[in-house]
């Protein structure tokens, strides 16, 4: 039986370059294509360096012979390849961008939270991959409002790497500056606080929280640590049941007794969450890998779910714990 071809558009990045290492792994598709327009004809080794072993070459996408296509161009890139490029609609599209989150732009787009949007994700043609710090965000609140509790002004407090500010350098994100730093930015205003708001009234807050985002830029690669904090008179023990309900049967989402950090999930595709509570006071750590679980690693999920594969397919990755 023949593989499903997989092509990517836009293949130069950090979570095109993870997406390939997913993918080249991956039991149950053929990775043939791989669209970069600053590398056309370059060998794939020459830009994701540990990749050398591997033939592929920078070309473009044969889209009649595709079956999934991940785009990852960047953000508004999305749009215009669609409009310049009609598909054949049995090829399946995921994009890693944020031109089809919201509602209002997403058409036939699916959002791609599996922990939410499980079975829709099944049936799609096409997905909207979530963004980093709003995987980390959602899934550490949507079993309250999930469960209809969830109310009240949240404050939010998330470092993220320097992975997901991408590849091109600029004044905030290169060495010299994030090298033993810490800043913040987009202080109550990040772009994928809609999403979250969104999601998260599709999920059953009808309101929608009031969320205080602080977002931090930290001095390492990769990974987000989120801390959700807000006030709730549930007691912990009933809010770790309603949060071991909501994630029994999905396997990348963990809600650990312990607290969790960040080399728990470098190089996974898991969430590890942590509730603590003192006095009406909770606080919920969410942590995840931006470029797996945030990104790339979702966005296999994802594709596994479309194609009716195992949705564990090509996402057994060992932690970098060390």
């Amino acid at each position: 039986m023949n593989k499903p071809v997989i092509g990517i558009v836009g293949a130069a990045g950090y979570t095109a370059g993870e997406l390939t290492r997913v993918l080249l792994n991956h039991p149950g598709v053929e990775l043939r294509y791989l669209q970069s327009e600053s590398n056309r004809g370059a060998r794939v080794g020459s830009v994701h360096e540990d990749l050398i072993h591997e033939d592929l070459v920078f070309s473009d996408v044969d889209l009649s012979d595709v079956d999934v296509l991940f785009l990852c161009a960047g953000h508004g890139h999305a749009t215009r390849f669609l409009q310049e490029h009609p598909l054949p609609d049995r090829v399946r599209v995921i994009d890693l961008g944020n031109d089809f989150r919201l509602t209002r732009d997403a058409g036939p787009f699916v959002y791609g939270l599996p922990e939410l949007n499980r079975e829709a994700i099944r049936q799609a043609r096409r997905v909207a991959n979530p963004g980093c710090f709003a995987t980390a965000i959602e899934l550490a609140l949507l079993p309250l409002a999930a469960a209809g509790t969830l109310s009240g002004p949240l404050s939010v407090f998330g470092v993220t790497g320097s992975t997901g500010a991408g590849q091109r350098p600029t004044a905030e994100t290169h060495f010299s500056h994030r090298v033993q730093n810490l800043s913040n930015y987009k202080v109550f205003t990040h772009q994928h606080l809609a999403e979250i708001n969104e999601t998260l009234r599709h999920a059953g807050c009808v309101d929608g929280p009031d969320i205080a985002f602080v977002p931090t830029r930290g001095a390492h690669a990769r990974g987000i640590l989120a801390n959700v904090v807000f006030r709730s008179a549930t007691p912990l023990e009933e809010l770790l049941e309603i949060y071991r309900a909501c994630y029994r049967h999905h396997p990348y989402t963990v809600v650990s007794d312990a607290p969790v950090h960040l080399k728990q999930v470098v190089n996974t595709n898991y969430c590890f969450l942590h509730l603590d509570k003192e006095g009406d006071k909770v606080l919920v750590t969410s942590v995840i890998d931006n470029l797996l679980k945030g990104a790339s690693g979702q966005a296999v999920q994802n594709m596994n779910l479309m194609l009716g594969l195992d949705e564990t397919a090509g996402l057994s990755l060992k932690a970098s714990y060390f």
